[in-house]
């Protein structure tokens, strides 16, 4: 049976370099960073080179890079450090309704512990007007933390305008572009941000590493204490294998963005020319031109996006859906519902999302599956629909 991995939102697979360049931190070069003897320095330079490939990534400066185990801990790092840090100058925090749950949840345990959160609202599209960012500012105000590109349906924010707002009035500005590093040019200081959040995990790194950009002069409380590792700011004995194959993950996307981009973006189109034109009533979320390259969002109302999944899965097509399923409930996404998407349009999600290993075989083989399946649960439901039956497939 073919198979064929379309969930890169949710991880990537590694690649080969990056794996050939951590084997040797897995094996023989062993030493603890932090020892003054040469297992120690070794392991040490090797952690000081990645980061430089990391700030290369972003048009940062090495010093202002600090490894973290991924980003959910880098999104807390930055929203509970900047919280604590400037807790006597003010206790508000705007963020969006469609932010990962590593921000949303993070805002929402400051807000049980004394701090005000304004979560603003988004278009049908997903964006965040700039005017709604700016209204929102106050005298408390002391961060904004809105994302770069969404995890779930692709869509890319006005990060530059939100960020001039923003900075102007002398605010910290973060932004969490852990589905945009790798698949799209990031320079943070055209970006006008103060801190970002990147994951290696999301464009063919290792798992359990991330990192927090903490531009110069941004005084932030760690949330871990011990050994004074990362300047202080982040303490633990640093992953050093994991974090060698970070740099060469950043340093091969710092070379192949622009191209591998545009080669994602041409497959994707494809595919949403190919399941649009065959499934009648298929509807695409996310922004139509501003979304990353390779995320594709669609929902089909009447049909399970769940179950459009475990189909597609018996077919060696492996997508993720709108909606979480339990024995009792079905969670609907926070993210399709603040876009205004109905209960039943929302259950009827699947996100479709490519990566560079990709071919056009693929994606045929793809897309002529997913209409084969949806087709067959169309007919299924007719046939309960005239029997009376409630089932939704």
């Amino acid at each position: 049976m073919k198979t064929v991995y379309l969930d890169h939102c949710a991880t990537t697979p590694l690649h080969p370099d990056v794996l050939k360049a951590m084997l040797p931190f897995l094996r023989d070069s062993f030493g603890n960073p932090s020892s003054i003897h040469a297992p120690g320095r070794k392991a040490k330079e090797a952690i000081e080179e990645a980061r430089g490939r990391v700030a290369a990534l972003i048009g940062a400066n090495a010093s202002e890079i600090v490894f973290t185990s991924g980003g959910t801990e880098a999104n807390n790092l930055a929203i509970q450090g900047i919280a604590r840090a400037r807790k006597d100058c003010g206790n508000h925090i705007i963020t969006s309704s469609i932010e990962h749950h590593a921000v949303l949840k993070t805002c929402q345990y400051l807000e049980r512990n004394g701090f005000t959160v304004t979560c603003l609202p988004v278009d049908h599209h997903g964006i965040v007007n700039p005017e709604d960012v700016k209204k929102a500012l106050t005298d408390k105000t002391i961060l904004v933390s809105v994302m770069h590109a969404n995890n779930e349906v692709g869509t890319i924010e006005p990060i530059d305008e939100i960020g001039r707002i923003v900075t102007e009035r002398g605010i910290t500005f973060h932004t969490d572009a852990v589905q945009s590093a790798g698949k799209l040019p990031l320079n943070v200081k055209e970006m006008s941000v103060d801190l970002l959040s990147i994951s290696a995990h999301k464009f063919y790194g290792p798992k359990g590493i991330g990192a927090l950009y903490i531009r110069e002069g941004i005084r932030i409380d760690p949330i871990l204490y011990g050994g004074e590792q990362e300047k202080g700011v982040r303490s633990g004995t640093e992953n050093v294998a994991s974090i060698v194959g970070f740099g060469t993950a950043c340093e091969l996307a710092n070379k192949a963005v622009p191209v591998l981009g545009d080669k994602i973006r041409k497959l994707r189109d494809s595919l949403q020319e190919r399941i649009s034109t065959a499934v009648p009533g298929l509807t695409i979320n996310g922004h139509p031109v501003s979304r990353l390259p390779n995320c594709l969002s669609v929902s089909i109302p009447g049909i399970m996006g769940e179950t459009i999944l475990r189909d597609l899965d018996a077919r060696g097509i492996a997508v993720s859906s709108g909606s979480a399923c339990t024995s009792h409930s079905v969670e609907i996404s926070h993210v399709l519902s603040a876009m205004g998407l109905t209960k039943e349009t929302a259950q009827g999600t699947v996100r479709m999302s490519l990566g560079i290993m990709n071919t056009p075989d693929e994606i045929e083989y793809a897309a002529a599956s997913f209409v084969e399946v949806v087709e067959k649960l169309k007919t299924l439901s007719e046939i309960e629909n005239s029997l009376g039956s409630r089932r939704c497939y």
